[in-house]
């Protein structure tokens, strides 16, 4: 039954697609505009962009030439060659994906879709009122068939995290490529892998701690910490104590603290940096250290993101008047606090808003794409 739904629906998608306008290239006009990323992975971004005009989703280039005509009702960012895009709407709708023309190599025929890693993406589909998820190619066809009850997104060292059963049980493991679980079920959660080690949690939502399993399935690092995340430039960012009292360091692979719990929130390390904050969430100061655990830029923003392409987004202001700019590595402004909201840079070019608008901008600050109105941010 579950085949005879699939090929009905595939049927129906494809006379769908084929009454779709082809992609073709064209230019932006005044009333283009550009649509949100929702994605944050966005270094795996080529140098394409998802804009949104007249009510459907297209991509520009860095210079702000529409080279996919907007046609689709969600599209995402790109990822090895490929980009997932919606037919129909959020409700009701398929993903499929494209290739970086526009034309669809993938048709539309999953409930959700993720991006594509280490050659696969997880897809779901509706089973009996349920999602199952499962593992694609790159040509559409199930590696792994829907079958689990979650699955994490990337595959990262071969394997991906997932589980049959109830999310509250020790139901997490780790599959390899052809589905099987190379790490048998056994932690409360279980994260992707990231520089040879994923992070993993042990114990009730009260009780949970988390700690690090090579692709082994080995304890490398005990559940210690009351919250932990992924490692980045050979540090991971761990707290101790609960959420408002806890303190947040930075332990290498061996679980050795490099730089002592010390801050009252952290972020994670990129080009070297990392923003930390003390003080109360939302009346805290922002700074930035490397990776000894130096203040290398004060703590004197009301909010920062992570360094990408040597530019941060920092906030200026409070959560309700506050602006937000860019500065270089020494601190200094190079795009002066304007913008509502912004995002990293990625090949060139950053997702900003004023008010209700967004546009994309370049590295001096200048709109290529925008500002207009969309949807959301």
């Amino acid at each position: 039954m579950k085949q005879l739904f699939i090929s009905i629906l595939i049927a129906v998608l494809l006379m769908l697609i084929c009454s779709c306008t082809s992609p073709q290239q064209g230019t932006t006009t005044s009333d283009t505009q550009p649509n949100t990323i929702s994605d944050s992975n966005q270094d795996k971004r080529p140098g394409l962009f998802p804009i949104y005009l007249g009510g459907k989703w297209g991509y520009i280039d860095s210079i702000g030439q529409v080279i996919i005509n907007p046609q689709f009702d969600n599209a995402a960012i790109f990822s090895e060659g490929l980009a997932r895009v919606l037919i129909g709407d959020e409700r009701n709708g398929n993903w499929g994906y494209i290739d970086e023309t526009g034309l669809l190599v993938i048709i539309p025929q999953f409930t959700a879709a993720e991006d594509f890693s280490e050659g696969l993406a997880r897809v779901s589909i509706k089973v009996g009122g349920w999602l199952e998820y499962g593992f694609i190619n790159s040509t559409g066809e199930f590696v792994i068939t829907p079958q689990f009850d979650w699955a994490t997104g990337d595959f990262s060292n071969g394997l991906a995290a997932a589980r049959f059963g109830d999310f509250q049980n020790l139901n997490y493991g780790y599959i390899d490529t052809e589905g099987a679980f190379e790490i048998t079920q056994q932690f409360n959660e279980a994260k992707c892998f990231s520089e040879g080690l994923a992070r993993v949690g042990i114990g009730d939502w009260e009780t949970r701690m988390w700690g690090y399993i090579d692709d082994n399935g080995s304890v490398v690092i005990e559940a210690i910490f009351d919250d932990a995340w992924d490692f980045s430039q050979g540090l991971a960012r761990v707290r101790i104590g609960k959420e408002v009292k806890g303190k947040w360091g930075y332990i290498d692979k061996t679980g050795t603290y490099i730089i002592n719990p010390q801050f009252d929130w952290a972020e994670d390390f990129s080009e070297g940096f990392a923003p930390v904050m003390n003080g109360t969430v939302g009346n805290g100061k922002w700074g930035y250290i490397n990776t000894t655990g130096s203040m290398v830029i004060d703590t004197q923003f009301d909010d920062a993101g992570v360094f990408s392409e040597g530019l941060a987004p920092v906030m200026d202001g409070s959560v309700e008047i506050g602006k937000w700019g860019y500065i270089d590595t020494t601190g200094e402004f190079i795009i002066a606090p304007q913008f509502d909201e912004a995002q990293d840079f990625s090949n060139g070019l950053a997702l900003v808003r004023i008010e209700d608008k967004c546009g994309y901008i370049d590295v001096t600050g200048n709109f290529i794409w925008g500002p207009s109105y969309w949807p959301n941010m």
